[in-house]
């Protein structure tokens, strides 16, 4: 093969990649995935699309490599073709952020109460954790968390937290996290125990972003499931 035609053989494969990613519902899927497999039908409920609309999308990022698909029964099941994967939306999101003043202002927005904001590092985040100074809860859907969490997370899904007020302590800090600095699960954590008299914060990370810096995290089923095991 010529030199040229070769070139541009290769370029158009590494393409391939930007034509998948170029959706906006495309990123948001690879980033749903990032926190564990789903089915179509969770998929496309999460992006609020139907369920055919989420299928092509799908379609598309599995002809480009970066998910593939089991089927259960009458499921079919969706996951990131490796981490890499994960750490590709998360480049991206963070190319976005440093040279697109549009997406920093929106960040903004989404965080503009700084008090909401625990201020320490990830790593004395995990200190703190680990002493159990605070209390870090996971508030994704309890699938998430059994994916991929956080160490010392306790999972409480936000449409859970209502009913198990009980279980978090009044004297110590909660500090919350859901996907990343685009998912607002947090957001309402916090809101909903700020009004009923906890001292809680959020964290801007996920578990990509826990990854991507070198920090650990941990897999396994839900506390009170391996309490009663």
């Amino acid at each position: 093969m010529e030199a040229r035609s070769l070139r541009n053989l290769l370029y158009e494969h590494v393409a391939r990649i930007g034509k998948a990613v170029s959706s906006p519902k495309r990123l948001e899927l690879l980033e749903m995935l990032a926190q564990g497999e789903k089915t179509v039908e969770v998929l496309a409920a999460d992006l609020s699309i139907d369920v055919k609309l989420a299928s092509a999308h799908l379609k598309a990022l599995k002809e480009a490599r970066l998910v593939a698909s089991r089927r259960d029964g009458k499921y079919v099941i969706y996951s990131l073709s490796g981490h890499d994967v994960a750490g590709l939306w998360l480049t991206l999101r963070q190319v976005a952020e440093e040279h697109l003043v549009e997406l920093r202002l929106a960040l903004q927005q989404m965080a503009d109460d700084p008090s909401k904001l625990a201020s320490v590092s990830r790593e004395t985040l995990l200190e703190q954790a680990r002493r159990g100074d605070v209390l870090v809860i996971d508030v994704r859907p309890e699938t998430e968390y059994d994916s991929a969490h956080l160490p010392f997370a306790r999972s409480m899904p936000l449409v859970e937290i209502e009913k198990r007020l009980a279980e978090l302590p009044r004297d110590k800090e909660i500090v919350a996290y859901c996907r990343g600095p685009f998912c607002l699960l947090s957001d309402e954590a916090v809101a909903l125990l700020t009004r009923r008299g906890y001292r809680a914060r959020k964290i801007l990370d996920g578990v990509t972003e826990w990854q991507a810096a070198g920090l650990p995290i941990e897999a396994g089923v839900h506390d009170e499931k391996r309490r009663s095991s």
